[in-house]
Protein backbone atom coordinates (compact mmCIF):
# COMPACT_ATOMS: atom_id res chain seq x y z
CA UNK A 1 0.00 0.00 0.00
CA UNK A 2 1.19 3.24 -0.89
CA UNK A 3 0.74 6.18 0.89
CA UNK A 4 1.07 9.92 -0.56
CA UNK A 5 2.33 13.15 2.02
CA UNK A 6 0.44 16.27 0.88
CA UNK A 7 2.49 19.59 2.52
CA UNK A 8 0.22 22.50 2.83
CA UNK A 9 2.02 25.52 3.14
CA UNK A 10 -0.45 28.69 4.44
CA UNK A 11 0.80 32.02 3.70
CA UNK A 12 -1.20 35.06 5.79
CA UNK A 13 0.09 38.39 4.40
CA UNK A 14 0.00 41.38 6.48
CA UNK A 15 -1.55 44.22 4.96
CA UNK A 16 -1.84 48.19 5.33
CA UNK A 17 -4.53 50.53 5.76
CA UNK A 18 -4.87 51.16 2.13
CA UNK A 19 -5.35 47.65 0.46
CA UNK A 20 -7.84 46.89 3.72
CA UNK A 21 -9.81 50.06 3.43
CA UNK A 22 -10.72 49.31 -0.08
CA UNK A 23 -11.65 45.69 0.88
CA UNK A 24 -13.74 46.59 3.47
CA UNK A 25 -15.56 49.91 1.35
CA UNK A 26 -15.52 48.98 -1.97
CA UNK A 27 -15.66 44.63 -1.48
CA UNK A 28 -12.41 44.29 -3.51
CA UNK A 29 -9.16 43.10 -2.67
CA UNK A 30 -6.30 45.36 -3.51
CA UNK A 31 -3.00 45.65 -3.37
CA UNK A 32 -1.05 47.13 -0.43
CA UNK A 33 -0.63 51.27 -0.50
CA UNK A 34 -3.34 51.51 -3.00
CA UNK A 35 -7.14 53.05 -2.33
CA UNK A 36 -10.13 52.60 -4.57
CA UNK A 37 -8.46 50.74 -7.19
CA UNK A 38 -8.77 46.62 -7.92
CA UNK A 39 -5.58 44.43 -7.63
CA UNK A 40 -4.89 44.66 -11.26
CA UNK A 41 -3.21 48.10 -10.10
CA UNK A 42 0.43 48.63 -9.43
CA UNK A 43 1.55 50.46 -6.54
CA UNK A 44 2.65 54.22 -7.31
CA UNK A 45 2.01 53.61 -11.38
CA UNK A 46 -0.51 55.52 -12.48
CA UNK A 47 -0.63 54.54 -15.56
CA UNK A 48 -2.40 51.04 -13.78
CA UNK A 49 -5.36 53.19 -13.11
CA UNK A 50 -7.78 53.47 -15.38
CA UNK A 51 -10.06 51.06 -16.08
CA UNK A 52 -9.25 49.26 -12.40
CA UNK A 53 -10.86 52.00 -10.46
CA UNK A 54 -13.67 50.30 -7.87
CA UNK A 55 -16.73 52.27 -6.27
CA UNK A 56 -17.51 52.22 -2.78
CA UNK A 57 -20.56 51.74 -0.55
CA UNK A 58 -20.49 55.45 0.39
CA UNK A 59 -21.08 55.80 -3.53
CA UNK A 60 -23.61 53.47 -3.17
CA UNK A 61 -25.31 54.63 -0.70
CA UNK A 62 -24.89 57.98 -2.40
CA UNK A 63 -26.64 57.32 -5.35
CA UNK A 64 -29.07 55.81 -3.75
CA UNK A 65 -30.23 58.70 -2.60
CA UNK A 66 -28.84 58.64 1.03
CA UNK A 67 -26.82 61.31 2.79
CA UNK A 68 -23.58 60.44 3.24
CA UNK A 69 -20.40 61.40 5.80
CA UNK A 70 -17.13 60.69 6.86
CA UNK A 71 -15.60 61.68 10.06
CA UNK A 72 -11.66 60.43 11.28
CA UNK A 73 -9.23 61.46 13.41
CA UNK A 74 -6.68 61.39 10.78
CA UNK A 75 -6.63 63.44 7.43
CA UNK A 76 -9.45 63.22 5.63
CA UNK A 77 -7.24 62.35 2.53
CA UNK A 78 -5.33 59.66 4.78
CA UNK A 79 -5.61 56.24 3.60
CA UNK A 80 -8.73 54.71 5.35
CA UNK A 81 -11.48 57.58 4.68
CA UNK A 82 -9.81 57.84 1.04
CA UNK A 83 -10.59 54.66 -0.12
CA UNK A 84 -14.57 55.76 0.23
CA UNK A 85 -13.89 58.18 -2.54
CA UNK A 86 -10.77 57.83 -4.58
CA UNK A 87 -9.29 55.91 -7.55
CA UNK A 88 -5.14 56.23 -6.91
CA UNK A 89 -2.47 53.52 -7.08
CA UNK A 90 -0.12 55.44 -4.02
CA UNK A 91 -2.02 56.69 -0.30
CA UNK A 92 0.97 58.90 -0.11
CA UNK A 93 -0.47 60.85 -3.34
CA UNK A 94 -2.23 63.66 -0.33
CA UNK A 95 -1.85 66.20 -3.24
CA UNK A 96 -0.38 67.49 -5.92
CA UNK A 97 2.63 68.45 -4.18
CA UNK A 98 3.40 64.87 -3.17
CA UNK A 99 2.93 63.79 -6.56
CA UNK A 100 5.89 62.94 -8.96
CA UNK A 101 5.87 64.48 -12.00
CA UNK A 102 5.26 61.87 -14.09
CA UNK A 103 2.44 60.70 -12.44
CA UNK A 104 0.44 64.37 -13.12
CA UNK A 105 1.79 64.14 -16.80
CA UNK A 106 0.14 61.19 -17.27
CA UNK A 107 -3.26 62.69 -15.24
CA UNK A 108 -3.50 60.96 -12.33
CA UNK A 109 -4.88 62.93 -10.10
CA UNK A 110 -3.79 63.57 -6.03
CA UNK A 111 -6.15 62.21 -3.11
CA UNK A 112 -7.36 65.72 -1.67
CA UNK A 113 -8.49 66.45 -5.58
CA UNK A 114 -10.57 63.78 -5.54
CA UNK A 115 -12.40 64.24 -2.33
CA UNK A 116 -14.12 67.31 -4.02
CA UNK A 117 -14.45 65.85 -7.66
CA UNK A 118 -14.95 62.34 -7.80
CA UNK A 119 -18.26 62.72 -5.20
CA UNK A 120 -18.71 66.56 -5.34
CA UNK A 121 -21.18 66.27 -2.96
CA UNK A 122 -20.42 64.51 0.43
CA UNK A 123 -22.68 65.89 2.78
CA UNK A 124 -20.59 65.74 5.92
CA UNK A 125 -16.90 65.42 5.54
CA UNK A 126 -14.84 66.30 9.22
CA UNK A 127 -10.87 65.42 10.07
CA UNK A 128 -7.72 66.86 9.41
CA UNK A 129 -5.65 67.37 6.24
CA UNK A 130 -5.62 71.47 5.95
CA UNK A 131 -2.88 72.09 3.99
CA UNK A 132 -3.44 69.71 1.22
CA UNK A 133 -6.38 71.58 0.30
CA UNK A 134 -4.48 75.14 -0.29
CA UNK A 135 -1.87 76.75 -2.50
CA UNK A 136 1.47 75.93 -1.80
CA UNK A 137 3.07 78.16 0.94
CA UNK A 138 -0.57 79.41 1.59
CA UNK A 139 -0.16 79.95 5.67
CA UNK A 140 -2.09 77.79 8.04
CA UNK A 141 -5.08 79.80 9.60
CA UNK A 142 -4.48 78.63 13.33
CA UNK A 143 -0.40 78.15 13.10
CA UNK A 144 0.19 80.91 10.47
CA UNK A 145 3.62 81.00 12.09
CA UNK A 146 5.10 77.48 11.79
CA UNK A 147 5.57 76.98 7.61
CA UNK A 148 5.73 72.85 8.50
CA UNK A 149 1.77 73.70 8.32
CA UNK A 150 1.75 75.79 5.12
CA UNK A 151 -0.45 74.87 1.54
CA UNK A 152 1.19 71.86 0.06
CA UNK A 153 -0.99 72.32 -3.21
CA UNK A 154 1.21 73.09 -6.44
CA UNK A 155 -1.47 73.83 -8.87
CA UNK A 156 -2.65 76.98 -7.14
CA UNK A 157 -6.20 75.50 -6.13
CA UNK A 158 -8.12 76.77 -3.02
CA UNK A 159 -9.92 73.86 -2.65
CA UNK A 160 -11.57 74.84 0.42
CA UNK A 161 -12.96 78.16 -1.45
CA UNK A 162 -14.34 76.47 -4.29
CA UNK A 163 -16.27 73.42 -1.83
CA UNK A 164 -17.16 76.77 0.24
CA UNK A 165 -18.38 79.14 -2.88
CA UNK A 166 -20.38 75.48 -4.50
CA UNK A 167 -22.04 75.05 -1.28
CA UNK A 168 -22.42 78.99 -0.19
CA UNK A 169 -26.50 78.61 -1.83
CA UNK A 170 -27.14 74.88 -0.37
CA UNK A 171 -26.51 75.38 3.77
CA UNK A 172 -22.91 74.47 3.04
CA UNK A 173 -20.86 75.57 5.93
CA UNK A 174 -16.66 74.99 6.22
CA UNK A 175 -15.35 75.54 9.83
CA UNK A 176 -11.90 75.08 11.04
CA UNK A 177 -12.47 74.83 14.90
CA UNK A 178 -14.09 73.23 17.63
CA UNK A 179 -16.10 76.78 18.40
CA UNK A 180 -17.48 77.26 14.95
CA UNK A 181 -18.30 73.77 14.80
CA UNK A 182 -20.79 73.60 17.72
CA UNK A 183 -21.79 77.45 16.77
CA UNK A 184 -24.09 75.18 14.07
CA UNK A 185 -27.95 74.10 14.62
CA UNK A 186 -27.24 70.42 13.07
CA UNK A 187 -30.98 71.06 11.85
CA UNK A 188 -30.10 73.91 9.41
CA UNK A 189 -26.83 72.68 7.67
CA UNK A 190 -27.04 70.01 4.89
CA UNK A 191 -23.27 70.12 3.73
CA UNK A 192 -20.25 70.52 6.53
CA UNK A 193 -16.35 70.77 6.07
CA UNK A 194 -14.68 70.57 9.07
CA UNK A 195 -10.51 70.63 9.07
CA UNK A 196 -9.20 71.20 12.51
CA UNK A 197 -5.41 70.75 11.62
CA UNK A 198 -3.22 71.09 9.08
CA UNK A 199 -2.38 67.31 9.05
CA UNK A 200 -3.90 64.41 11.58
CA UNK A 201 -5.70 65.41 14.48
CA UNK A 202 -3.64 65.57 17.85
CA UNK A 203 -4.46 62.63 20.10
CA UNK A 204 -7.16 62.49 22.27
CA UNK A 205 -4.45 62.76 25.71
CA UNK A 206 -3.21 65.86 23.85
CA UNK A 207 -6.82 67.12 22.12
CA UNK A 208 -6.60 70.79 22.79
CA UNK A 209 -11.10 71.05 23.86
CA UNK A 210 -10.78 74.62 22.81
CA UNK A 211 -9.95 74.14 19.79
CA UNK A 212 -10.34 70.57 18.37
CA UNK A 213 -13.72 68.71 18.71
CA UNK A 214 -13.25 64.69 20.23
CA UNK A 215 -14.17 62.02 17.73
CA UNK A 216 -17.37 61.68 19.63
CA UNK A 217 -18.60 65.31 19.26
CA UNK A 218 -17.96 65.44 15.56
CA UNK A 219 -19.81 61.71 15.38
CA UNK A 220 -22.70 63.64 16.98
CA UNK A 221 -22.79 66.64 14.79
CA UNK A 222 -22.35 64.04 11.80
CA UNK A 223 -25.64 62.01 12.41
CA UNK A 224 -27.74 65.14 12.97
CA UNK A 225 -27.23 66.22 10.27
CA UNK A 226 -27.03 63.06 7.78
CA UNK A 227 -30.44 61.53 9.93
CA UNK A 228 -32.35 64.29 8.65
CA UNK A 229 -32.83 62.62 5.09
CA UNK A 230 -35.52 60.60 5.15
CA UNK A 231 -34.30 57.75 3.03
CA UNK A 232 -31.15 57.35 5.24
CA UNK A 233 -27.41 57.67 5.50
CA UNK A 234 -24.28 56.22 5.31
CA UNK A 235 -21.34 57.17 8.16
CA UNK A 236 -17.74 55.99 8.19
CA UNK A 237 -15.73 56.65 11.34
CA UNK A 238 -12.26 56.09 11.63
CA UNK A 239 -10.64 56.37 14.94
CA UNK A 240 -7.59 56.47 12.95
CA UNK A 241 -5.12 57.68 15.43
CA UNK A 242 -5.12 54.06 17.28
CA UNK A 243 -3.26 53.39 14.60
CA UNK A 244 -0.75 55.99 14.86
CA UNK A 245 -0.33 55.27 18.56
CA UNK A 246 0.57 51.79 18.09
CA UNK A 247 3.22 52.70 15.32
CA UNK A 248 4.85 54.75 17.55
CA UNK A 249 4.88 52.29 20.61
CA UNK A 250 2.75 54.20 22.74
CA UNK A 251 0.49 51.78 23.91
CA UNK A 252 -0.99 54.64 26.44
CA UNK A 253 -1.89 56.93 23.39
CA UNK A 254 -3.90 53.78 21.54
CA UNK A 255 -5.58 52.76 24.14
CA UNK A 256 -7.04 55.87 25.15
CA UNK A 257 -8.24 56.33 21.28
CA UNK A 258 -9.76 53.60 21.25
CA UNK A 259 -11.91 54.75 24.45
CA UNK A 260 -12.45 57.24 23.15
CA UNK A 261 -13.86 55.44 19.71
CA UNK A 262 -15.88 53.25 22.00
CA UNK A 263 -17.51 56.49 23.41
CA UNK A 264 -18.39 57.20 20.13
CA UNK A 265 -19.88 53.99 19.25
CA UNK A 266 -22.16 54.51 22.20
CA UNK A 267 -23.03 58.23 21.03
CA UNK A 268 -24.28 56.80 17.38
CA UNK A 269 -26.00 53.70 19.26
CA UNK A 270 -28.06 56.70 21.10
CA UNK A 271 -28.86 59.21 17.93
CA UNK A 272 -30.13 55.93 15.87
CA UNK A 273 -32.54 53.11 16.28
CA UNK A 274 -31.27 48.96 16.33
CA UNK A 275 -34.23 49.14 14.14
CA UNK A 276 -33.26 50.70 11.32
CA UNK A 277 -29.83 51.30 11.56
CA UNK A 278 -27.33 48.23 11.34
CA UNK A 279 -24.03 49.27 12.90
CA UNK A 280 -20.80 47.87 11.78
CA UNK A 281 -17.85 47.79 14.41
CA UNK A 282 -14.49 46.24 13.26
CA UNK A 283 -10.86 46.97 12.04
CA UNK A 284 -8.71 47.13 9.48
CA UNK A 285 -5.67 45.19 10.51
CA UNK A 286 -4.49 44.35 14.24
CA UNK A 287 -0.60 45.28 15.47
CA UNK A 288 1.35 43.07 17.13
CA UNK A 289 1.13 44.32 20.40
CA UNK A 290 -0.10 42.09 23.58
CA UNK A 291 -0.44 42.18 26.81
CA UNK A 292 -0.12 39.68 29.52
CA UNK A 293 2.27 38.57 32.53
CA UNK A 294 -0.41 37.26 35.02
CA UNK A 295 -1.31 40.66 35.96
CA UNK A 296 -3.65 40.54 38.93
CA UNK A 297 -7.23 42.29 39.35
CA UNK A 298 -6.89 46.16 39.74
CA UNK A 299 -3.18 46.40 38.49
CA UNK A 300 -2.86 49.19 36.18
CA UNK A 301 -2.76 48.26 32.07
CA UNK A 302 0.49 50.43 32.05
CA UNK A 303 1.96 49.21 34.80
CA UNK A 304 4.14 45.96 35.62
CA UNK A 305 3.66 42.26 35.70
CA UNK A 306 3.62 40.88 39.25
CA UNK A 307 6.48 38.71 38.36
CA UNK A 308 10.07 39.36 36.95
CA UNK A 309 12.13 37.82 34.14
CA UNK A 310 13.24 34.24 34.96
CA UNK A 311 16.03 34.77 32.11
CA UNK A 312 17.37 38.51 33.03
CA UNK A 313 15.68 39.03 36.30
CA UNK A 314 14.29 42.35 35.44
CA UNK A 315 10.65 43.35 35.72
CA UNK A 316 8.88 44.04 32.43
CA UNK A 317 5.39 46.00 31.84
CA UNK A 318 2.39 43.72 30.92
CA UNK A 319 2.19 45.36 27.58
CA UNK A 320 4.78 44.80 25.18
CA UNK A 321 5.14 44.79 21.37
CA UNK A 322 6.27 42.07 18.52
CA UNK A 323 8.55 44.95 17.11
CA UNK A 324 9.07 48.65 16.92
CA UNK A 325 10.65 52.07 18.80
CA UNK A 326 10.43 50.56 22.11
CA UNK A 327 13.50 48.11 21.47
CA UNK A 328 16.34 49.34 24.46
CA UNK A 329 19.16 48.21 25.24
CA UNK A 330 21.53 49.69 28.31
CA UNK A 331 25.30 48.51 28.52
CA UNK A 332 24.23 45.61 26.21
CA UNK A 333 21.27 44.53 28.43
CA UNK A 334 17.73 45.28 27.88
CA UNK A 335 16.38 47.86 29.79
CA UNK A 336 15.64 47.87 33.61
CA UNK A 337 11.87 49.57 32.73
CA UNK A 338 11.67 50.38 37.05
CA UNK A 339 14.01 53.01 36.27
CA UNK A 340 11.63 54.87 33.76
CA UNK A 341 7.78 56.36 34.00
CA UNK A 342 6.81 53.66 32.21
CA UNK A 343 3.25 55.18 32.95
CA UNK A 344 3.51 58.63 31.11
CA UNK A 345 1.83 59.14 28.02
CA UNK A 346 4.14 58.83 25.24
CA UNK A 347 6.02 56.04 26.91
CA UNK A 348 7.10 53.71 24.22
CA UNK A 349 6.87 50.07 25.33
CA UNK A 350 9.40 47.48 25.38
CA UNK A 351 9.96 45.64 21.86
CA UNK A 352 11.62 42.32 20.77
CA UNK A 353 12.93 43.56 17.74
CA UNK A 354 14.04 47.14 16.68
CA UNK A 355 12.30 49.16 14.09
CA UNK A 356 11.76 52.73 14.11
CA UNK A 357 8.03 52.13 13.54
CA UNK A 358 6.15 49.21 14.96
CA UNK A 359 4.52 46.76 12.27
CA UNK A 360 0.46 45.45 11.70
CA UNK A 361 -0.21 42.08 12.69
CA UNK A 362 -1.48 39.38 10.69
CA UNK A 363 -4.09 37.68 13.22
CA UNK A 364 -8.12 38.06 12.27
CA UNK A 365 -9.93 40.77 13.93
CA UNK A 366 -12.97 40.69 15.00
CA UNK A 367 -16.37 42.03 13.45
CA UNK A 368 -19.07 43.51 15.92
CA UNK A 369 -22.23 44.01 14.17
CA UNK A 370 -26.24 45.06 15.67
CA UNK A 371 -29.39 46.04 13.55
CA UNK A 372 -31.40 44.59 10.29
CA UNK A 373 -29.36 41.80 8.84
CA UNK A 374 -26.68 41.86 11.79
CA UNK A 375 -26.19 37.97 11.57
CA UNK A 376 -25.16 38.12 7.99
CA UNK A 377 -21.72 39.13 9.80
CA UNK A 378 -21.41 36.23 12.36
CA UNK A 379 -18.45 33.48 11.86
CA UNK A 380 -15.16 34.26 10.20
CA UNK A 381 -15.43 35.87 6.92
CA UNK A 382 -13.32 37.57 4.56
CA UNK A 383 -13.08 41.67 5.11
CA UNK A 384 -14.30 42.36 1.19
CA UNK A 385 -17.78 40.96 2.40
CA UNK A 386 -18.29 43.61 4.87
CA UNK A 387 -19.60 46.00 2.29
CA UNK A 388 -21.62 43.65 0.39
CA UNK A 389 -23.75 42.63 3.77
CA UNK A 390 -24.13 46.17 4.35
CA UNK A 391 -24.98 47.08 0.57
CA UNK A 392 -27.91 43.96 0.80
CA UNK A 393 -29.16 45.15 4.18
CA UNK A 394 -29.61 48.46 3.27
CA UNK A 395 -31.01 47.83 -0.44
CA UNK A 396 -28.52 49.62 -2.47
CA UNK A 397 -25.86 49.10 -5.02
CA UNK A 398 -26.46 46.27 -7.36
CA UNK A 399 -28.15 43.73 -5.70
CA UNK A 400 -31.48 44.41 -4.74
CA UNK A 401 -33.46 41.82 -6.25
CA UNK A 402 -34.35 40.69 -2.41
CA UNK A 403 -35.66 44.14 -1.81
CA UNK A 404 -39.15 44.50 -3.72
CA UNK A 405 -41.70 41.49 -5.48
CA UNK A 406 -43.04 41.95 -9.44
CA UNK A 407 -45.68 44.29 -8.31
CA UNK A 408 -42.96 46.30 -6.50
CA UNK A 409 -44.10 46.58 -3.08
CA UNK A 410 -41.38 45.26 -0.72
CA UNK A 411 -41.14 42.00 -0.61
CA UNK A 412 -38.58 41.61 2.79
CA UNK A 413 -39.18 45.13 4.32
CA UNK A 414 -37.65 44.47 7.51
CA UNK A 415 -34.17 44.20 5.87
CA UNK A 416 -34.10 47.56 4.19
CA UNK A 417 -32.90 49.63 6.93
CA UNK A 418 -33.14 53.84 6.54
CA UNK A 419 -29.77 54.06 8.39
CA UNK A 420 -26.13 52.48 7.95
CA UNK A 421 -22.77 53.23 9.99
CA UNK A 422 -19.19 51.58 9.65
CA UNK A 423 -16.84 52.64 12.16
CA UNK A 424 -13.61 51.70 11.80
CA UNK A 425 -11.87 51.01 15.23
CA UNK A 426 -8.28 50.44 13.49
CA UNK A 427 -7.06 48.28 16.44
CA UNK A 428 -6.60 45.02 17.92
CA UNK A 429 -9.86 43.66 18.37
CA UNK A 430 -9.39 39.66 18.04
Amino acid sequence: MHFCKKLITLSFPTSDSAGTATAYLCGVKANEGTVGVSAAAVKSQCNTTRGNEVTSILKWAKDAGKSVGIVTTTRVNHATPSAAYAHCVDRDWYSDGDMPAEALQSGCKDIARQLFENIPDIDVIMGGGRRNMYPRNTPDVEYPGDKKHNGTRKDGRNLVGEWTDRMKDKRGYYVWNRKDLFSLNPNNVDYLLGLFEPADLPYELERNKETDPSLTEMVDVAIKILRKNERGFYLLVEGGRIDHGHHDGKAKQALHEAVEMDRAITRAGLLTSIYDTLTVVTADHSHVFSFGGYTHRGNSIFGLAPIMSDIDQKPFTSILYGNGPGFKFVNGARENVSTVDYEQNNYQAQAAVPLSMETHGGEDVAIFSKGPLAHLLHGVQEQHYIPHVMAYAACIGQNKGHCHTNSGSPSLSHISPTLALLLSIKWLLC
